[in-house]
Order: C-alpha cells, then sequence, then structure tokens
C-alpha cells in the first residue's frame, strides 16, 4: 500500500476513530472526581435552592460528589464569567436562568458570549413570579400601585436580585406596559431584596412564587398579583397581572445547566439524560408542584435551540420597551 494513500484514506479514519473512542472512553469513566456546580447568585434564591437539590440528586445518581459554589456578583456576570473560562471536561457546570438570555442583550459589552463560550446541558424547571408590596405601602391591589406610580412618579421602589435577572426585567416590563415610573433598586442577591421589602425599606419586589409564597400566606407582604398567563396553583386566589388591568403581562423565571463550550458531547448527553430523569421522577414533579414550580425535560438539541428563542425574545422585548442598566 503506497505511503500517500495510507495518509490521505486510512489515517484520516483512524484518527476520526480514536477521537470517538476517547470520547467514549471518557464518558464510562465521568464522573471520577467532584463536579462543582457554580450558581452566579447568592444564597437563598431559587437558582441555589434548586441547585443544591440537583447537587444532592446527581451525587447519589452517578456516585461522585457535586458541590455547589456560589459566585454571585454583577447581575450574574461574575460566576458566568467564571465557568464560559474553566476548563471543558465536565467537571464545572453553570446553574443559569433567563437572566444569562436576558444579559446577552441588556449586557453586550462582557467578557463571555454566552452561546460562543458555553453550551446547553439540560432545563431544570420554571416558575411564575408574585407582585408583592410591603404592607406599610397601604397598596392592596394592582390599581392602586398604578395611580400611586402614576401620581408620584418615581417614588414608589422595587428591589430586584440585580441587573438583567427575572426579577428585573418583570419589572421593566411592568413599567413599560402600564406606563409608569417606578426606581429600579438592585442588590446583589434576591434574599437581600427580599429582606428589605419584608423590612420596608422598599415597597415592592418581583419574586418567584417558590420563595415568596410562604411570605405572602404569612401576612408579611401583600400579594399583588402574578406573572404567568394562568392563576399560579400555590396562590390561586391573587390575579395574574393580565387579569388585573396588564393584559397579555407574561414574565417567568426558569432555571438549567450549562457547561464550558467544546464540553465532550458524551458527557454533556451523560449529564443531560441524569438530570431528565431526576426531574421527571413522579415524586420530585409534586414536590415542586407544591412550591410552585413546574419541572422542564428537553434533549441537548432542544434545549440549545429553546436558548436561543430565549436570547432573541428578550432581545426583542429590551429593544422594543428601550430597557436599559440604571
Amino acid at each position: 500500500m503506497p505511503a500517500s494513500f495510507f495518509f490521505k484514506r486510512i489515517a484520516p479514519m483512524l484518527c476520526v476513530s480514536w477521537i470517538a473512542l476517547s470520547g467514549a472512553a471518557f464518558a464510562q469513566k465521568y464522573p471520577d472526581r467532584p463536579v462543582r456546580i457554580v450558581v452566579p447568585f447568592a444564597t437563598g434564591g431559587p437558582a441555589d435552592n434548586y441547585a443544591r437539590f440537583m447537587a444532592q440528586r446527581l451525587s447519589d445518581a452517578l456516585g461522585q460528589s457535586f458541590v455547589v459554589d456560589n459566585r454571585p456578583g454583577a447581575g450574574s456576570l461574575i460566576g458566568t464569567d467564571v465557568v464560559a473560562k474553566a476548563a471543558p471536561d465536565g467537571y464545572t457546570l453553570l446553574m443559569m436562568s433567563n437572566t444569562q438570555t436576558v444579559n446577552e442583550t441588556l449586557i453586550p459589552n462582557k467578557n463571555y458570549a454566552l452561546m460562543r463560550d458555553l453550551t446547553g446541558v439540560a432545563p431544570i424547571n420554571y416558575s411564575d413570579l408574585v407582585l408583592v408590596a410591603n404592607p406599610g405601602t397601604g397598596i392592596q391591589n394592582l390599581g392602586d400601585l398604578i395611580k400611586r406610580a402614576q401620581s408620584q412618579p418615581g417614588k414608589l421602589t422595587y428591589a430586584s436580585s440585580g441587573a438583567g435577572t427575572p426579577y428585573h426585567m418583570a419589572g421593566e416590563l411592568l413599567k413599560s406596559m402600564a406606563k409608569i415610573d417606578v426606581l429600579h433598586i438592585p442588590y446583589k442577591g434576591s434574599s437581600g431584596a427580599r429582606t428589605d421589602v419584608l423590612g420596608g425599606q422598599v415597597d415592592l419586589m418581583f419574586d418567584a412564587v417558590t420563595t415568596m409564597t410562604e411570605q405572602v400566606k404569612a401576612g408579611k407582604v401583600k400579594a399583588i398579583a402574578t406573572s404567568g398567563r394562568q392563576r399560579s396553583d400555590v396562590l390561586p386566589d391573587v390575579p395574574t397581572l393580565s387579569e388585573a388591568g396588564v393584559p397579555n403581562y407574561e414574565a417567568t423565571i426558569w432555571l438549567g445547566i450549562m457547561a464550558p463550550k467544546a464540553t465532550p458531547k458524551a458527557v454533556v448527553e451523560q449529564l443531560n439524560a441524569a438530570i431528565s430523569k431526576i426531574v421527571g421522577q413522579a415524586e420530585v414533579k409534586q414536590q415542586w408542584s407544591k412550591q410552585g414550580a413546574t419541572p422542564m425535560v428537553m434533549s441537548v438539541s432542544a434545549f440549545d435551540k429553546y436558548l436561543q428563542d430565549d436570547v432573541q425574545k428578550w432581545a426583542t422585548v429590551i429593544r422594543a420597551a428601550n430597557i436599559k442598566l440604571d
């Protein structure tokens, strides 16, 4: 066999086969050391809570420790950048939300680009938000809120867990659609924002029903409206914003897992299968339903399309409403 024929025809085939076998071998022994899940948000919020839930379930399923590493700050940019620059070996993952897809348009000058530097692994769940007011404001419903905001522009305040987060975008979307002026007060995490709304330092907040429902039922805040298309099962007596006077309003928070770009496909598929199995369990569905969360299951390719579509969706909203950072 001529040497030229070997190098032109046979060698490339052997190379491809070696890469495929190497990837398969890598996946078979993955994980063989602890895996870090970076949460780019503070402790106590939905992303942190569900990251810890998933870390425990993945540890049990894959026989290796999955540990949560909170890296909050800069509207999730700090923690997301850590993962974007991490080795693409499956041992550093990102617990992300629609904060990241929003930031692609809201904060264009970042050190990373979401779909260029990271790859989707699997979604986790989604939940509605609830708009609440500190009882000291005297606001009982959306009509009260709009009337106060129109008569005293910029005096009412609303807290969020940072620029670009679902809580921030829900507030800006309401301001745009209801044509009101409410001052945004960003925090480094949802826990601090929640604490100051409960304490009366800030008037309003959009928060996930999974974390604020308990405070609503305890009477510590007044629920004004929820953000989904239909009423929340955990807050059935609270109207949606669309029902309350802002037609077609909708905003949710969803969570998912991403990994550095070039993470072996076999590892990504293995993680997707493990996560999908966990969130698809009847016991998990029942537990999350009581909290107001709905599991999401998608293939790797379907989740990739979901991410791209969500980036485009928020780009359209941000530009149409002329939403800018404070």
